[in-house]
């Protein structure tokens, strides 16, 4: 259990970074994509999944339901203080894209993976609204509905926006799944009121409630805090949700599930890239199990599961998003898996434009 509050070390370091000055207020980035691969590597993999009789037990233990509690707080204190310090501090330009960017790194890799984790808990109350106050703090909050309501639905076919496609960039994935993801909440809220005879432009519309909640936190830093208070906005979230998009992309590159008489197959392990990299999995809530989490998408981060079935990235998280962010070698390394993975289906090897 206390392997996951190493998340806390994240937020710690934008406060070191900031303290010791300059170039250092850059520790958070560095740590995460040039520390934590090194150690990934180090650490080596986990691939032990807990004892079926176990589950139970460990699913209904409070204390793994807390860690993920606290990150809610700790994250919007840490964006009101990167703002604050941002605006007030006596800080040089470089030191203020460092904290901005900083936060913006936590804001990815604490807040809106830990709200991932919540917005699951649909049966309950406090941990979506909690998802849904991470997701406000980066001005996201629409991604916590269409990422279950439409992600977990279409994923792996050429109708889900967070799929990328063979051959596809991140940098073209970007807006493909960040306006994607948009339209398609905007859909399902539309689509749900209309079977209601409501209109979808309404307090009803779940959409429209997130959009007002996202301007006047808006309005709000900029009368707080100015125009640097909103610039400092701006770039964390767009930080944080370029983090986000950018593990989506990792996460299902070039993988499509059959079409079985007329309709998609249903989800299984191998429609999602796997990685049982431990460190990082401790940092993330075992997120890179997403395999599982993609087929159970009820079952808690503590207990997903390793499958030797589902495809393995070459190194975890961390380590692929600096091969994603370079295009020749990421498709260097991750085409040939794709071809393997089709020619195995018997299935053509078709590019993205």
């Amino acid at each position: 259990m206390w392997s996951f509050t190493k998340i806390y070390l994240v937020p710690l370091t934008v406060v070191v970074g900031y303290m010791i000055g300059g170039l250092w207020t850059f520790l958070t980035p560095f740590s995460v994509f040039v520390v934590m691969p090194f150690f990934d590597l180090i650490t080596g993999q986990d691939m032990t999944n807990a004892p079926e009789s176990y589950e139970k037990i460990l699913e209904s233990q409070i204390s793994y339901r807390i860690i993920t509690w606290i990150c809610a707080p700790l994250q919007i204190i840490t964006v009101c203080w990167g703002l604050f310090m941002s605006t007030y501090g006596k800080i040089s330009v470089l030191e203020f894209m460092g904290i901005a960017v900083s936060v913006g790194v936590c804001s990815g890799v604490m807040g809106i993976n830990v709200s991932h984790e919540l917005a699951h808990r649909v049966n309950g109350k406090l941990e979506p609204f909690l998802s849904r106050f991470m997701l406000w703090s980066v001005l996201y909050m629409h991604w916590g509905l269409e990422h279950v309501v439409g992600h977990h639905r279409h994923v792996a076919t050429p109708e889900d926006p967070a799929t990328a496609k063979l051959g596809q960039s991140f940098y073209a994935f970007w807006p493909q799944t960040v306006f994607g993801s948009f339209n398609s909440a905007w859909e399902f809220e539309a689509n749900r009121l209309q079977k209601k005879n409501l209109h979808g432009w309404s307090l009803k519309n779940k959409m429209v409630v997130f959009i007002l909640l996202q301007f006047i936190l808006v309005l709000a830093v900029t009368l707080l805090f100015g125009g640097k208070g909103l610039i400092f906005l701006i770039i964390q979230s767009l930080v944080a949700i370029s983090l986000l998009e950018i593990v989506n992309y990792i996460e299902h590159y070039g993988l499509l599930r059959k079409m079985e008489n007329g309709q998609y197959e249903k989800v299984k392990p191998w429609h999602s890239w796997n990685s049982s990299n431990r460190l990082t999995n401790q940092f993330l809530f075992n997120l890179q199990r997403h395999s599982d989490h993609h087929y159970k998408p009820g079952r808690r981060y503590q207990i997903l599961r390793h499958f030797d079935e589902s495809p393995q990235l070459p190194t975890g998280y961390a380590g692929m998003i600096l091969l994603a962010a370079i295009p020749p070698l990421w498709r260097s390394i991750m085409d040939p898996k794709i071809k393997a993975i089709r020619e195995r289906e018997n299935r053509p090897v078709k590019y993205s434009n």
